[in-house]
């Protein structure tokens, strides 16, 4: 595989915080995906993904969130004990951000097919972008995602069904155990407690079901089926959820099995990689992808 060199920019968005963002350039791209990470982490840790995309035609841009990488260092003075606090404008300024570099990719790549990839957090996030926007996106894949009810979502203790497998707080994310001494040892991940880090109201706007959307975009769901943010019969609601009252016509669900929230990181992520490049060159990577028409 041909590595392709990534690079790093800014912009500064409606209250005058720095986000941080970045590119993987593919040589010829056949479409655009914007990459949402989840709570706790930053862009940089999909290189992996974002690099087997680039080598498939699909240039990759990925901000760090607020609170979040060098975006959270930079909005806090490099003070580590404060990433994942949002600052102003909380988790509604930390999506107008994602939309503010939705319209940067548009403005540079204004004929190409561009897909939403929101993990976990952003997942999340992705949902509550398309029920607003979804004709600024031709493709959205929700990783990692749930039902955004309270009894459908947990915002409980995410380690719960896991922790007798090891001792870092972190067997949850993957059956790689490799994977959770990485994550411990990362001084710019953190424990994903929402509640605890952004506050009752914003947690609170996390919340919402899906409603007609304003274009019939493909939506691929992906999920381990032993994810402990919502499962499998919470994703399944969602996708219903989405057939039915969001108007989409073409929803995909993958459950891997044994798999927990982090597929990407995964025994099998090779595989996983494979059935996301599969499923973009099927919905947006034509070679001659019309011009995008929202």
């Amino acid at each position: 595989m041909t590595y392709v060199t990534r690079t790093e920019h800014t912009f500064v968005d409606a209250h005058g915080v720095t986000i941080h963002y970045y590119v993987w350039a593919a040589p010829e791209p056949r479409a655009i995906v914007q990459l949402l990470h989840g709570v706790g982490e930053y862009a940089t840790r999909y290189e992996r993904f974002a690099q087997a995309l680039a080598f498939a035609g699909y240039t990759v841009y990925a901000d760090d969130h607020r609170g979040h990488g060098a975006t959270g260092l930079g909005q806090w003075g490099g003070d580590h004990a404060k990433l994942g606090k949002l600052g102003p404008g909380g988790v509604r300024a930390a999506i107008a951000a994602i939309q503010q570099l939705t319209g940067i990719i548009r403005t540079a790549h204004p004929d190409l097919p561009l897909a939403l990839f929101g993990h976990s957090l952003g997942s999340l996030f992705a949902q509550k972008i398309i029920g607003t926007d979804a004709a600024s996106y031709d493709a959205v894949i929700l990783s990692a995602s749930a039902y955004r009810t309270l009894t459908d979502m947990n915002g409980g203790d995410l380690n719960a069904k896991h922790k007798h497998l090891g001792t870092t707080g972190h067997e949850w994310l993957s059956r790689d155990p490799a994977v959770w001494a990485a994550f411990a040892a990362d001084p710019l991940t953190f424990d994903a407690k929402v509640l605890a880090l952004f506050g009752l109201p914003d947690t609170l706007r996390l919340l919402g079901t899906p409603r007609r959307l304003n274009r019939d975009l493909p939506m691929l769901i992906m999920i381990g089926e032993e994810d402990p943010l919502g499962g499998p019969a919470s994703i399944r609601k969602l996708a219903a959820a989405y057939e039915k009252r969001g108007g989409l016509s073409d929803v995909t669900v993958t459950i891997y099995p044994g798999a927990r929230h982090e597929t990407l990181n995964e025994t099998n992520q090779a595989e996983v990689r494979a059935d996301i490049v599969a499923w973009l060159d099927a919905h947006v990577g034509r070679e001659n992808p019309s011009p995008h028409r929202g």
